[in-house]
């Protein structure tokens, strides 16, 4: 596994070892010892999810407040996303900046967001299968949304064929000025 520090400090896109032949291939997804050798980061990770969205989903800018807060480990087993951190911890020298990264069923990539960062992402193939391991469990009452679009952000989401699409929670998410933080 080799971690890759990103521009807001504690993100790291993750390679891990992949082999593979002529049959297919095999890759540890996790392994803690070798993610906190990479990272520095130690965490337990408390639930597993998985989302399947078609071309043109977006989902996020998701967070949840403290006590609440979520770790993420995100990756995609098919098709591509496009896959965002924002830093939105209040008194960060990068509070307000976003990074972003593929992540593909073929690079085998994969992101860590750690707590007090908002995510999300927008699915680039045909449709796309999302799984992200959290370090604390979904919580409706500490959830929160920011836009997408936030010109404050700016965030530069790649063109894609179809009309993006939100959530009815996504489409009601606020400017990060407005934001409960």
């Amino acid at each position: 596994m080799h971690a890759i520090p990103q521009s807001i400090p504690d993100v790291f896109l993750i390679e891990p070892k992949v082999f593979g032949d002529s049959r297919g291939f095999f890759y540890e997804s996790f392994n803690q010892q070798a993610f906190q050798e990479a990272t520095g980061v130690r965490c337990d990770f408390v639930q597993d999810n998985h989302s399947r969205s078609s071309q043109g989903v977006l989902r996020g800018l998701h967070y949840q407040l403290p006590p609440k807060a979520q770790g993420k480990l995100v990756r995609v087993v098919r098709g591509a996303v496009f896959d965002v951190a924002v830093d939105i911890r209040r008194g960060s020298p990068t509070f307000g900046q976003w990074v972003g990264a593929l992540l593909t069923e073929d690079n085998h990539r994969q992101l860590w967001v750690p707590p007090g960062l908002a995510h999300g992402f927008l699915v680039l193939s045909e449709s796309a299968d999302f799984l992200y391991k959290t370090t604390d469990y979904y919580s409706p009452a500490h959830e929160r949304c920011i836009r997408w679009d936030d010109p404050q952000l700016a965030i530069a989401w790649p063109a894609v064929e179809a009309p993006i699409q939100l959530s009815a929670k996504d489409q009601a998410g606020r400017l990060l000025a407005e934001a409960d933080l």
